[in-house]
Formats: C-alpha cells, sequence, structure tokens
C-alpha cells in the first residue's frame, strides 16, 4: 500500500495527524493509529486493488449525483449551490423548484453552461461539468426541498437545503444584561416522601417550584435520556440507548391515570411488594434493579386495563396516544420494538444486554425476523410506546410548572455525546456509526492514559449521505420541554477523539465532524424551541472551536477549579466571558467538602485509582497548592468574612466557607450560575468517578435530605436570597 495513498485519504477523511494537547504541546497521530481509523470508516486498508475500487465508487457516485444530498446556508450568506451534469447535457434548460417547509414554491429556470464552471472530471470516458448556480430567492429559516428538473418535467435529483441563522437563541433579558443563577440536579439522586427511590418527574416539578420561590431561574438535569428497562443496572445516563427518547424510570407512577383501579391497587399493596418498595425507598444508593421492576409491574398492569380504550378504540386519548406514536415516526418505533425483544430475550434467560449478543436473524432493526417479532408481540411494543408516552407527559407538566413561576430559563437538559454500542439507536441505524470504534479523550491532566467511554462513533460521510436528519432529531428532540440545552463534550461538533476497538485511549487520533453545518443547525434548533444552547468545552480543547461557538451564540462551560492562570493563580468569575455558564464542580468532579478536605484522593487510593504513592503524593501536594491559592483569591475580593484564616492548613470546610465560595461565583460575570445541589447540602461522596465501573457506585448515590426539607432550612433561604441579590447586582 502506497503511504501517499494512505496519507491523502487521511486527509479526505478529516483524520488529523496533528494537534496541540492538554499541555499546550504539538503531538502527532501515530502512522498505525490512522490506518486503523481508516479501517473503523470501513476503507480496505490491507488491499490495495479493493481500496481503489471503494474510492473510485465513491468519486463516481459523487459526480454522477447532480445535487448534493443537503446543503445548509446562513440567511445572511448568499444563496448558492452547485450542479453536475454530462458536458452534453449542460446546454440545456433546467427548472429548479424550492418548496419551503412552510408550503410555499420558488422555480428558477436554468442553462448551466450559463453559469460559472468550477470542475470537471471524466468518469469512463465522459466528461462530467459542476457548475456554480445562484438562486434569487429569499428564504425563510427552515428545512426545505430544492428538485433539480429537465424542460421535459423529469425528475434528475433533489436535495435538502437548510436555512439558519447565524447565531443560537438568546432570551431577551439575558441579552440585555440579567444574570440569573439555577440549580443542576442529577434527577434521580432526589429523595422525597412519595418517590419509589428515585427521583421523579413529580420531584422535578416539585423542585422547580421551590427552587423559582427562592430565586433560581433555572433548573439543570443529567442526561434523561432513555437506558435500558430490561438492564437496569446498565444506568449510566452518559450511555444510553437513545438520546431521542426518555428513561421510563423518572415516571411517577402514582400520578398515572389508573393507579387507583383495584387490580393494580392490589398488586401495589401486596406485602411483599410493599417490603421491597421501603427497602428501595430506604437504601443509600438507588436500587435500579429493583426500582425497575416495581415500576414495570405496575405500569404494565395500568396498561394491560387501558390496551383496548387507548389501541383498539377512538376517543380522545387513544387519539393523542396514537398522534404521539406517529409523530414519533420510526425512531420511536425502533426503540419499543427493541426493548421488547429485549426485555423478551431476557424472560427467556437469553443474552440481552444488546443488540450484538441478540440472535442474528434479531440484530437489526430492518430485518424481516424483527417486523415478524413486532406483529406478533404488538402489546408488548404497545407498551413502550405507552412509557414514552407517559414520560414525555409528565416532563412537559414539570416544564409547564416552570414557565408558570415565571424561571427565566426553566428546565435545561443535557445531552450526551453518543449511546452505547449496544444500544437501540445503533441497531436501527446500523450504517451512521464505526462500531469497529469509540469516542473518548487523548490523555489529559485528569486522565493521563487517556479516556475510552464504550461509544461508537457517527460515521461523518453517512451523517452527511442521510442529510443530517439524525442530528436534526436530536436537537430537536433535546429541546422539547426545555428552555435550555446543555451539550456534552461539546467539542464533538468540530471531532471526536476516535480510538479503534480493543487499542488504548492513547493510541486514538482525531476525526473532524462538519462543524460549520452542525452548529447551524444547532441554530435552528434552537430559535425554533426558543432554547438557549450551553457548551460543555473542558479537556483538550483547540481555540477555534471556542471561537466558532462564541460566534455561534453558544455559551461556554467555565468550572471554577479549572480556570487557573499560568502563575497558577485562579481568575476572578468577574473575568469569565459573558457567554458562559460558570459552575463550582461537575457530576465527574468531587463536592465542595471532598474537594477541599481530599477526600476524592482517599477515595482514590482506596480503590486503586493511583498506581503509585509518588503519584498520589503529587496529587496531594498539588491539592494543598490549589486550595491555598483559592483560599488568597477568596480573602482577596472579600468573599469570604476577615475573620476566616487565610492559611489553609487552619481552615477547613464549614458552611460559611463553602456559602462563601458559591457567593464568590455568583458576583462574577457569567451570564449564568449553575450550582449542585449536593454543596447545598454539604455532602461529601461524589456522584461518579471517571476511569471506573465496578469499583464505585456510580450513578446510584442520592441526596443527603428530602425535597421537601431542603428549602425548609433557614441557612439555604439566606443562601438562595444572597445569591439572588448578588446576581441582580452583577448584572447591573
Amino acid at each position: 500500500m502506497t503511504s501517499s495513498l494512505i496519507d491523502a485519504l487521511v486527509e479526505q477523511k478529516g483524520i488529523e495527524s496533528n494537534y496541540i494537547d492538554a499541555w499546550g504541546e504539538p503531538a502527532t497521530i501515530k502512522e498505525e493509529s490512522k490506518k486503523k481509523l481508516l479501517r473503523a470508516m470501513g476503507y480496505a486498508i490491507d488491499n490495495e486493488e479493493e481500496l481503489i475500487s471503494q474510492l473510485n465508487q465513491e468519486w463516481q457516485s459523487a459526480w454522477l449525483r447532480p445535487l448534493n444530498p443537503v446543503q445548509v446556508n446562513r440567511q445572511s450568506d448568499s444563496l448558492l449551490t452547485t450542479i453536475r451534469l454530462p458536458l452534453e447535457l449542460v446546454n440545456d434548460s433546467y427548472t429548479l423548484v424550492v418548496e419551503t417547509e412552510q408550503g410555499d414554491t420558488h422555480t428558477h429556470t436554468i442553462v448551466p453552461s450559463d453559469a460559472e464552471l468550477i470542475n470537471a472530471e471524466h468518469i469512463n470516458d465522459m466528461e462530467c461539468q459542476e457548475y456554480l448556480i445562484e438562486l434569487p430567492f429569499e428564504l425563510p429559516l427552515g428545512y426545505h426541498t430544492v428538485t433539480l428538473n429537465a424542460d421535459d418535467g423529469e425528475h434528475l435529483g433533489d436535495m435538502r437545503l437548510i436555512m439558519a441563522p447565524v447565531s443560537c437563541y438568546h432570551p431577551e433579558k439575558i441579552e440585555n444584561g440579567e444574570k440569573a443563577w439555577g440549580l443542576s440536579v442529577q434527577l434521580y439522586c432526589v429523595r422525597s416522601q412519595h418517590n419509589w427511590g428515585v427521583g421523579d418527574f413529580t420531584d422535578l416539578a416539585e423542585l422547580v417550584k421551590h427552587a423559582a420561590n427562592n430565586g433560581a431561574q433555572f433548573i439543570g438535569l443529567n442526561p434523561i435520556h432513555a437506558l435500558y428497562p430490561a438492564n437496569p443496572d446498565a444506568c449510566s445516563p452518559y450511555g444510553p440507548s437513545s438520546r431521542r427518547w426518555l428513561n421510563f424510570i423518572y415516571i411517577d407512577v402514582e400520578s398515572v391515570e389508573g393507579f387507583d383501579d383495584a387490580s393494580v391497587q392490589a398488586i401495589y399493596s401486596n406485602t411483599e411488594f410493599q417490603a421491597a418498595l421501603q427497602t428501595a425507598k430506604q437504601a443509600e444508593y438507588v436500587d435500579y434493579k429493583t426500582v425497575s421492576n416495581l415500576k414495570l409491574q405496575v405500569l404494565r398492569a395500568i396498561f394491560d386495563n387501558k390496551y383496548t380504550s387507548l389501541v383498539e378504540r377512538n376517543n380522545k386519548q387513544s387519539r393523542a396516544f396514537k398522534a404521539f406514536i406517529k409523530d414519533g415516526g420510526e425512531s420511536l418505533e425502533m426503540l419499543a420494538v427493541y426493548d421488547a425483544i429485549q426485555a423478551h430475550l431476557s424472560e427467556q434467560g437469553k443474552p440481552s444486554w444488546g443488540w450484538p449478543v441478540f440472535p442474528d436473524n434479531l440484530n437489526e432493526f430492518h430485518k424481516p425476523a424483527v417486523k415478524k417479532f413486532k406483529q406478533s408481540h404488538k402489546k408488548d411494543v404497545y407498551f413502550y410506546f405507552y412509557l414514552q408516552w407517559l414520560a414525555a407527559k409528565q416532563l412537559e407538566t414539570a416544564n409547564q410548572v416552570a414557565k408558570d413561576s415565571g424561571m427565566l430559563i426553566g428546565l435545561y437538559r443535557d445531552l450526551a455525546v453518543g449511546v452505547s454500542e449496544g444500544s437501540a439507536e445503533i441497531w436501527g441505524n446500523r450504517d451512521l456509526y464505526s462500531t469497529e470504534a469509540s469516542v473518548g479523550a487523548p490523555p489529559d491532566i485528569l486522565g493521563p492514559l487517556g479516556q475510552n467511554w464504550g461509544l461508537p462513533p457517527m460515521l461523518p460521510e453517512k451523517l452527511y449521505e442521510q442529510r443530517y436528519q439524525p442530528i436534526i432529531d436530536l436537537f430537536d428532540a433535546n429541546m422539547k420541554a426545555t428552555g435550555a440545552l446543555r451539550i456534552d463534550h461539546v467539542m464533538a461538533l468540530l471531532r471526536l477523539w476516535w480510538v479503534h476497538k480493543g487499542d488504548n485511549a492513547k493510541e486514538g487520533g482525531y476525526v473532524y465532524y462538519p462543524v460549520d453545518d452542525l452548529l447551524a443547525i444547532l441554530a435552528l434548533e434552537s430559535h425554533r424551541h426558543k432554547s438557549l444552547v450551553i457548551g460543555e468545552d473542558l479537556g483538550t480543547v483547540p481555540e477555534e472551536i471556542r471561537e466558532k461557538l462564541a460566534e455561534n451564540g453558544v455559551y461556554s462551560y467555565r468550572v471554577f477549579f479549572f480556570e487557573q492562570a499560568e502563575d497558577g493563580g485562579f481568575y476572578s468569575p468577574s473575568h469569565y466571558p459573558v457567554q458562559s455558564m460558570s459552575t463550582l464542580t461537575t457530576h465527574d468532579m468531587p463536592t465542595l467538602i471532598g474537594y477541599w478536605h481530599c477526600l476524592d484522593l482517599a477515595l482514590g487510593k482506596d480503590i486503586g485509582l493511583y498506581p503509585t504513592e509518588t503519584i498520589l503524593s503529587t496529587l496531594y501536594h498539588s491539592r494543598h497548592q490549589d486550595k491555598q491559592r483559592i483560599l488568597d483569591s477568596l480573602h482577596g475580593h472579600h468573599s469570604i468574612p476577615e475573620w476566616m484564616d487565610r492559611h489553609v492548613d487552619h481552615l477547613g470546610m464549614s458552611q460559611e466557607l463553602n456559602y462563601g465560595i458559591q457567593k464568590h461565583m455568583a458576583s462574577g460575570s457569567s451570564a449564568l450560575l449553575s450550582l449542585q445541589l449536593e454543596d447545598w447540602l454539604e455532602m461529601d461522596k461524589p456522584v461518579n468517578i471517571p476511569g471506573t465501573f465496578n469499583e464505585y457506585p456510580n450513578w446510584r448515590r442520592k441526596l443527603s435530605k428530602n425535597l421537601e426539607d431542603i428549602f425548609s432550612d433557614e441557612n439555604v433561604q439566606q443562601l438562595a436570597a444572597d445569591l439572588t441579590y448578588l446576581r441582580k447586582k452583577a448584572g447591573q
């Protein structure tokens, strides 16, 4: 295989050869890694003849397609497009028809040879030419269709034309300088008197109400994507089955219509059921298996009672249910059928963790046996439709509470960077993903060996061929019933660190995505939903993506503990970008108490995260220095009382220091401030320890207080009042 061919293909497919690492130093991708990434994209790297054939086929297909699959335009740009035709046809007359999303039709007659010739190629002794065509239309925002017709009416090709605004949506009050604060919470962590051992959408509505009454302008959520009802211990919100749909476990069963039916109450009041329910409620950590089984039992009983009226009758409720299913389209059908198959296999004791272990005839959505399964298990499939319907309605109820409470933003959701290998999304659209690779991160300060998240990446070219529909659907679904969207690892819009299956994370490489197109679609969906967008831009972040995000109206994500100058000092929050959300910690970091008392380092030692005492000693030393610099900054800005000791050796974490740090952030320049509910409760255990699996109960730790008791605490009430005052003052 010639190196020149490989090098050309590497560049053509957006594989980066060099990058700047987390320490600001140049880094090079290994040649073997680049070859492996090409293999993961489906190229026959080890067979030159086959590879050349693949590339020729791609090249010919592109040239023989008169219009591109999709084109993205900003409203501020000139409306230009390209047409490719054989030489003997370029002097003929053609009609370009634009059908807008709003139902309007525009036509433009062209003779290609009258326009600008920009390219030409010979394909099988036939010359093809490409022309640049200007469309004399002013089109509205939206998703439009362009059709190329010959003068005899023959349809020659079509293209999706996306018209997008110049940047994402910003609420008017935020644009005018108002500064907001809110709380972020892992919904499953919430304790309450009524829930079944996991926070639910009714808890969310109550949290919204209490927080709004105390001055909060938003509630930020962990990803609430659909996981696996038949495999409840696969509980990471960042490794979902589908990012378009919701996790049924957040349904408040007791508020579902039909819960009071006698047959359902017989299940609920059963002695064994109640014993299991009380155990789940009182458990220190979320018992996903028990809670899921209890909720599924009762929800299935309710559904069985309602099946005939919902599915086989024609009434107001059944019409709403069927409209929901129709609107959900193939994506909802894929998830429901997948969940039904997984449950069926699990009940039979067969391997069922994901589609890779499903029987061959069921391991892909479009296979004939799957269609037969759907028909023969219709009621089961409709049960999973029903779960999504309930979840969507209850989330919308919580969102309405936020609106009624006058919150400036309301709910903000978190969009995970990908789906897990055995997910319904991949099962239903296998061509879109590279299952021979995984998304991760190169070595950085927090992960010197790199990270492999086990999430197969989308193939950029397939995404383009599918006219960006999967991304459109993703943004659309996650902006529903919200006022903002946080995009985890937002650098994915520009590039993703791919790791070939079986390789160490540090052996990976960056693959680029069509960032300008993706940001334009994000801006369009942001305006359609009036949803502010926050991009989590932590880790190895190229300056170009931060600039692009800012230009496109995406709010940066600034974590206090990472905002350090070259001399090690901590930047004042008053110097953060206005177009940002600031925060103290994240779900991957220790709480304030955990950080200050180095409990995360002690826990890491206990579970074997640090291979040597030298590494651990270095981390302790670094933490001590950082704490002193933080203390210096807090005193320098008069954010804590003068009586507090100025030397970190003499100052442990207290409520005064905890609240002082939070108020220090509230005085900052970021438009948005997000605070962890765990820090209000002075909790010490983290919610997740990156790089661990069974060593720590990730995604299971509950809050230390019931929801009903949090906001009755006078100290919490005073903190909220102080935050509200300081945010108002910072916005003046």
